[in-house]
């Protein structure tokens, strides 16, 4: 494996202690904080590829990639040249352009079931926008969503929710009116006959069902046999509307997203991340007959002055091109599973108690017994192991997100020597954990 000398991070600890003077916590997103794992948070430089270099001059191999927005990995040349193209025909308008039109043809080809779309900037906005539109369109208050679920920080999700929450620990936001939380419903993720349970007990009130199709929020959780093709049928039995939450899993396991997948159609779905390349875009979609009760067709207001921004609408189209490469995802999905596999190996060799879960190119080693199939199991995970075992790889050089409940993202730009040397430093820090 080579050196592991003690990396340096004076730089980064300047660097913090100085944001930490005028950036709430020193960040703008609670996890880089690393308060789950403790250290020195990594204070970025430039990427390139699938590494990292942080202002210390630390190289890392990076397996966050912008928490998975970056399938293609960092700089991609031609990404990075479409946006340099665009910047120079200018970077905003507040207009319609022709970029939204073929970016959003795109997604409806790989995605038949948006029939109409609509382009905002973040994914907790596709997902605030998409709940408003089923409480609208059904008359109806409540939503069921799933705990360790994450459909961002709009106030309708903050209870029991994955990610940062999970992170944290934090079961609810304050701020979050009490008469509006209680029209949140939350379920075990994998558990239908609770939904069922919810149907019956609120019946003829429940608008939706919001739901990453594979978790990934609280670390990587497949649904089981079933679970989805319940939920379409149910939704449609009690009149609620299905939405899917893709931002993740949007054309991160094939061209297209989950629904593809696992055959099942959603009344409405939110993209993001991929669909950006990199840039802050993400999508609302679903049935002609709901969008078009957005305005300015309909009643339901939505609107942002960046919505379809032309550098973002650049950088989605050339991502999507490129992911549309016969061949590409399964070269993807090879070295996720070479990787997956030599995680499953190392824990079994180091003799700790683990389980390694993958979807495609997500991944989640658990430090906890498997299988995981819900929030509670994720729950029984050792985040003290968890942050060992974070730092150990990190000073190996491989940087992972740094929470137990997070994903462990793949990219085209990872190389087979890229996964064997993260697979070595995987057995080389739970080696050193365990001693």
């Amino acid at each position: 494996m080579g050196t592991t000398a003690k990396k340096q991070h004076s730089r980064s600890q300047r660097a913090f202690e100085r944001g930490r003077e005028i950036l709430v916590g020193g960040v703008n997103s609670p996890v880089r904080a690393f308060g789950a794992v403790g250290g020195v948070p990594l204070v970025v430089d430039r990427a390139q590829g699938a590494q990292i270099w942080d202002v210390d001059g630390n190289a890392y191999l990076d397996f966050v990639c912008s928490w998975g927005a970056l399938i293609l990995g960092h700089a991609c040349p031609e990404i990075a040249a479409a946006i340099a193209d665009q910047a120079k025909r200018g970077t905003s308008y507040g207009m319609t352009t022709e970029l939204e039109i073929e970016l959003a043809e795109m997604l409806q080809r790989a995605l038949p079931s948006l029939e109409r779309v609509r382009f905002v900037s973040s994914g907790t906005e596709a997902t605030m926008s998409a709940v408003r539109l089923a409480r609208a369109a059904t008359r109806r208050d409540f939503i069921v969503k799933f705990e360790g679920g994450y459909h961002g920080h709009g106030d309708s999700f903050l209870t029991k929710a994955g990610s940062g929450l999970a992170t944290l620990g934090i079961a609810a936001s304050p701020g979050v009116p009490q008469a509006l939380a209680e029209l949140t419903l939350d379920a075990p993720y994998n558990d239908l006959a609770a939904v069922e349970r919810l149907f019956a007990k609120h019946a003829n009130a429940i608008a939706a069902v919001i739901v990453e199709p594979i978790a990934a929020n609280m670390g990587v959780i497949p649904p089981v046999e079933g679970f989805l093709a319940g939920l379409r049928e149910l939704t449609r039995r009690h009149g609620a509307l299905l939405i899917f939450d893709e931002v993740i899993t949007g054309f991160r396991l094939c061209f297209g997203g989950a629904q593809t997948l696992f055959g099942i159609e959603p009344d409405l779905t939110t993209l993001g991340k991929i669909i950006g390349g990199g840039l802050p875009v993400a999508a609302y979609g679903g049935r002609r007959e709901l969008m078009e009760q957005v305005a300015p067709l309909g009643p339901v207001y939505q609107a942002g002055t960046l919505s379809g921004n032309p550098l973002a609408m650049r950088a989605g189209i050339e991502t999507l091109k490129q992911l549309s490469a016969p061949g590409f995802y399964d070269a993807l999905d090879r070295k996720a599973a070479m990787l997956a596999d030599s995680m499953r190996q190392a824990l079994s060799d180091a003799g700790i108690e683990g389980h390694v879960a993958r979807a495609a190119s997500l991944l989640t080693l658990f430090f906890t017994a498997g299988p995981v199939e819900d929030y509670a199991a994720a729950k029984k995970s050792d985040t003290h192991l968890f942050a060992s075992f974070f730092h150990e790889m990190l000073q190996r050089g491989i940087l992972l997100a740094p929470s137990q409940f997070e994903a462990l993202f793949v990219s085209a730009a990872h190389s087979d020597d890229d996964v064997r040397r993260a697979a070595a430093a995987c057995r080389e820090s739970l080696a050193a954990i365990r001693s």
